[in-house]
Formats: C-alpha cells, structure tokens, sequence
C-alpha cells in the first residue's frame, strides 16, 4: 500500500505556484488526506497551510506513482487544477525552504519530478483561452 498525496496546480497571473522542498526539488502545493476529509478538502486546506492562498480546487489532471529515490518510498499523487483568487503574498510554511510564481517555460526548466511537470503542461493548456 501506498500512502496518497493530493497536489494542487495553482496558477495566478499566467504563472504556476511552486514550493522548494528539502530535497531542493520544486513541487507543488498539497499534502496527505486526513481522516474524514475529500482530496478536494485536503487539497484546499494544504495549500491554505502551506501558502496562505485559499483555492477553490477543480478537476483531476493526472496520477501516478511517484518513487521518491532520496528516501526510497513510493506515493500515490493524484494532481488536481486549482483556481486561486486572492492578490495577497504567498507564505512560506515551514515544510519548504522557498515559493514563487513561475512561467510554463521556467517551470519545466526546473528540478521537479516529471509527474508534476506534465500536470503544470496540462493546466496551462487548458487555462489557455
């Protein structure tokens, strides 16, 4: 069995919300289910905690198995479209090391498993008018 992590692809201003972790990887906002709660709950309470944005999550962009070589662990992700309406500063909790807004282009330059970058190639698109 795998434990479930519920991700949230969070754009504003035509640029996608990444974290750095403490492996220095980018990723997105998200987190673990806790008893009694939706993904879609989980998801909007995570990316609350961890960046002070509340989201109002969408539809299911991608899943997959993602092995975290570093620790040597597997996780079920599932990827969800989120939409974000507040102008305020992004925080940083303190499960990462960084945030900021990046561009389609800049995102895929960036360290971040493969699993997140289609799903950022996936909201862009069909955030695009």
């Amino acid at each position: 069995m795998f434990p479930v992590s519920v991700k949230g692809v969070v754009m504003r201003d035509g640029k996608v919300l990444l974290l750095r972790n403490e492996r220095d990887e980018w990723e997105l906002p998200g987190g673990k289910i806790e008893v009694g709660e939706t993904p879609e709950e989980c998801l909007a309470r995570e990316v609350e905690e961890e960046t002070g944005w509340t989201v109002q999550v969408g539809e299911i962009l991608d899943s997959w198995i993602y092995h975290i070589t570093q620790v040597d662990r597997h996780v079920f992700i599932v990827t969800y479209g989120c939409h974000v309406s507040s102008d305020a500063q992004v925080m940083v909790s303190r499960e990462h090391k960084e945030a900021n807004l990046f561009t389609e282009t800049a995102a895929l330059g960036l360290p971040m498993p493969e699993g997140y970058k289609r799903s950022v190639l996936a909201w862009f698109a069909r955030s695009r008018p």
